[in-house]
């Protein structure tokens, strides 16, 4: 793992010997911490001792904590497993949200509380209403609710993110030529960023402006990137509004900023 400035200035690195195979990171600050004890979240899709699972490090890569069955797929409960969990996102309180999986057995949404205990799970593999066909990514709005990449079946899905996942709607006519990779919303809310892969471009969407209501999906931009860099998965700075995009095809980051 390679940490970085925002100006791209190589600052550290750490040990990769409790990660298989890192897809996706988030950065947590918890309620009442500040950025100095912020965590950074990564989901283990390898096939290792350490896969399948989700892990917490401080920002010097100390281990803090991992969900799931070290090294074993799975559908479990109780103990939690995971098949290639793809992304993490957290609400306003704390609570998280696993997507899981990268193309694994289970291809659902879990809910866990703030302190990481499991809450509920939905989804299954199909094509309707909250099933999903590889959800690669998931990402929490200003309403609390819960945006799902449902990569495979080219739609983002909704849903209230409170004691049930209660659908609210989906998204599908942006995505007819390739599904959606990543989804974050930018730093000021205003916009949803979406990472098509087989199209190499940023889309860049209106994001809803009022609570249980999704409207059409109306794409404000695209951003148009070299044939066959890949763009797999996105993050956004709060602090800048900067949003880095990263390629398994050009084996690289490109950071953009926003014009205002």
């Amino acid at each position: 793992m390679n940490v970085f400035s925002e100006d791209g200035t190589f600052l550290r690195s750490w040990e990769m010997e409790k990660i298989d195979m890192p897809h996706g990171t988030r950065v947590h600050v918890p309620a009442g911490k500040t950025a100095a004890d912020a965590q950074i979240w990564v989901t283990d899709v390898g096939s290792g001792p350490w896969g399948h699972t989700v892990k917490a490090f401080n920002r010097n890569g100390t281990l803090l904590l991992i969900l799931g069955t070290p090294g074993k797929a799975g559908t479990g409960r109780s103990p939690v497993q995971f098949d290639q969990p793809a992304d993490v996102a957290f609400g306003a309180v704390g609570e998280m949200f696993v997507v899981d999986g990268d193309g694994g057995m289970n291809n659902r949404l879990l809910k866990f509380s703030p302190d990481y205990k499991l809450e509920w799970v939905s989804g299954g593999k199909g094509n309707n209403t909250g099933e999903f066909y590889i959800p690669h990514s998931v990402e929490v709005d200003m309403f609390g609710q819960v945006w799902v990449a449902d990569r495979a079946n080219n739609r983002t899905q909704v849903f209230h993110g409170g004691q049930q996942p209660k659908f609210i709607g989906e998204w599908t006519s942006c995505f007819k030529g390739d599904g959606p990779y990543s989804v974050r919303f930018s730093a000021d809310k205003k916009y949803l960023l979406v990472i098509q892969l087989n199209l190499s471009r940023v889309l860049i969407l209106a994001a809803p402006s009022k609570a249980g209501f999704l409207g059409n999906c109306t794409v404000i931009d695209t951003i148009q990137m070299a044939p066959d860099v890949k763009p797999h998965l996105l993050s956004v700075s709060q602090s800048t509004g900067a949003f880095y995009v990263g390629e398994i095809g050009a084996n690289q980051s490109q950071k953009f900023v926003p014009l205002h």
